[in-house]
């Protein structure tokens, strides 16, 4: 299993990035997939996962309404498109990804398999 993510960058608050993660190893249908994002100095926090159960998507309350996730089987990658980005944004953003979770966890300690990350920078 390996995730790469992609598409990180600098912008002012208010604007807009969109995060790729191309996954490889395993098929994200069935599976749990998601996003985490770590502030500088502080734990790894939970954004936004597709359940492994039915394909839902859930978001982190800090995020909702303005971030979405969304994936392209076809393609093997999931996307997090951020919208109305505030320097509280801003930190390094993890692909995770687990073979046998039920549904998706918020806490990071159930998650196998994570890319090395892709920075992004808010500023105000």
């Amino acid at each position: 299993v390996q995730l790469v993510e992609s598409g990180g960058g600098l912008v002012q608050a208010g604007g807009s990035l969109k995060l790729s993660c191309v996954a490889s190893g395993f098929e994200l249908d069935g599976n749990a997939v998601g996003w985490f994002h770590q502030a500088p100095g502080k734990e790894r926090d939970g954004v936004s996962f597709f359940s492994s159960a039915d394909g839902s998507a859930g978001y982190a309350a800090a995020v909702k309404g303005r971030f979405t996730i969304s994936r392209d089987p076809a393609k093997s990658t999931v996307y997090l498109e951020m919208n109305n980005l505030q320097p509280e944004d801003t930190g390094v953003y993890y692909c995770v990804a687990d073979l046998e979770m039920l549904g998706y966890s918020f806490c990071r300690w159930g998650w196998t398999y994570w890319g090395k990350g892709t920075q992004v920078t808010v500023s105000s």
